[in-house]
C-alpha cells in the first residue's frame, strides 16, 4: 500500500522543525539583541579603541631635525591592545552568563545539539566583533591620518600618509579586525571550559596581558624570542607592523596564524568540555 506508514516510525507533527544551525543562530542573535549589555560592550570596543589610539597619536611628535623610527600604522592602531579586553569580556559573558544564571539549561533543552549551540554562539559573536572592529580600526586609522602630519610625520620626512590604498596599511588594518575576532574565539573557548564568568575573564585577561609581561623576566634573549613567537598577543599583533619586517621575531601573517592556533585550540577544548560535561 502506497499510503501506509512505515512500522516503528510515527509521522512527524506538521509544525515540527529540526533544531539546526539556522535555529541556533536565530536564538543566539535574539538573546544578544534583546539585552543591552552586548550593545554597550560593542560600543565600548569602538570608543575605547579609537580614544586610546587618538590619545597616543596626540602625545607622539617627531621634532624637526630628529630621526623618528616610528611605524605610523602600528602607532595608529595602539588602541586595539585596550579594545581587545572589551572583546574578551563580551565573548566570556556570551556563555558565562548563561551558566551563572542557569539559562544554559533552557538553551540546551531547546537546542540539545551542543556543538551546534557553541558554533552558533561563536558565529554571532565573531560577526558582531568583526563589525565593531572594522569601525574601531577605521576610526583609529582616520585619527592617524588627521593627526600625524601635524606632529612632524610628513611625506617630506619619509612617512607615508595613512591610507587604505597603501598595501601594508590595509593589511595591518584588516589584520587588526581579524585579530579581534580571534580574541573573541579564544575567550569564548576558555569560557566554555571554565564556565564561571569572573574566573573566565581573569584567565583570558591573564593570557592577553600577563604573558607578555612575564616574558620580560626571561633571562635568555634566545628563549625570549622563541616564546614571543608563540605568545598569542605578541605574535598576533605582528600583523600591525609595516616597517622593519625583517627584524621581527615572526612575520605578520604567521603571527596571526599563531593566534588562530590558540583560538582553535581553545574552541576545541571548549567544545569538548561543553559536550561532555553536564550543564
Amino acid at each position: 500500500m502506497t499510503g501506509a506508514a512505515r512500522p516503528g516510525r510515527a509521522p512527524a507533527p506538521r509544525g515540527a522543525r529540526s533544531t539546526g544551525l539556522a535555529d541556533a543562530l536565530h536564538a543566539e542573535w535574539t538573546k544578544l539583541r534583546t539585552v543591552s549589555g552586548p550593545a554597550w560592550l560593542l560600543l565600548g570596543v569602538v570608543i575605547l579603541t579609537v580614544a586610546v589610539s587618538t590619545a597616543v597619536l596626540a602625545a607622539t611628535r617627531c621634532p624637526a631635525g630628529l630621526r623618528c623610527p616610528v611605524d605610523t600604522t602600528r602607532l595608529s592602531l595602539t588602541g586595539i591592545q585596550c579594545g581587545q579586553a572589551v572583546v574578551a569580556i563580551l565573548a566570556v559573558l556570551a556563555i558565562g552568563n548563561e551558566y551563572s544564571t542557569g539559562l544554559i539549561h533552557l538553551t540546551l533543552a531547546a537546542m540539545p545539539r551542543r556543538p551546534v549551540v557553541l558554533a552558533a554562539k561563536a558565529a554571532v559573536i565573531v560577526g558582531l566583533v568583526l563589525a565593531a572592529g572594522a569601525v574601531a580600526v577605521a576610526g583609529s586609522v582616520l585619527a592617524g591620518h588627521l593627526i600625524l602630519p601635524g606632529h612632524g610625520f610628513t611625506a617630506a620626512r619619509g612617512f607615508r600618509p595613512l591610507s587604505a590604498g597603501y598595501g601594508p596599511t590595509l593589511r595591518a588594518a584588516a589584520g587588526s579586525v581579524l585579530y579581534l575576532a580571534l580574541i573573541a574565539l579564544l575567550s569564548l573557548g576558555i569560557a566554555a571550559v571554565v564556565r564561571d564568568p569572573a574566573v573566565s575573564a581573569g584567565v583570558v585577561l591573564a593570557v592577553l596581558y600577563l604573558f607578555p609581561v612575564l616574558l620580560a623576566f626571561v633571562g635568555s634573549a634566545h628563549w625570549q624570542h622563541r616564546l614571543e613567537r608563540w605568545t598569542p598577543t605578541l605574535a598576533g599583533l605582528a600583523i600591525q607592523d609595516t616597517t622593519g619586517l625583517r627584524s621581527l621575531v615572526i612575520s605578520p601573517w604567521a603571527g596571526l596564524g599563531v593566534l588562530a592556533i590558540w583560538a582553535g585550540a581553545a574552541m576545541l577544548a571548549g567544545g569538548l568540555a561543553f559536550g561532555l560535561r553536564d550543564a
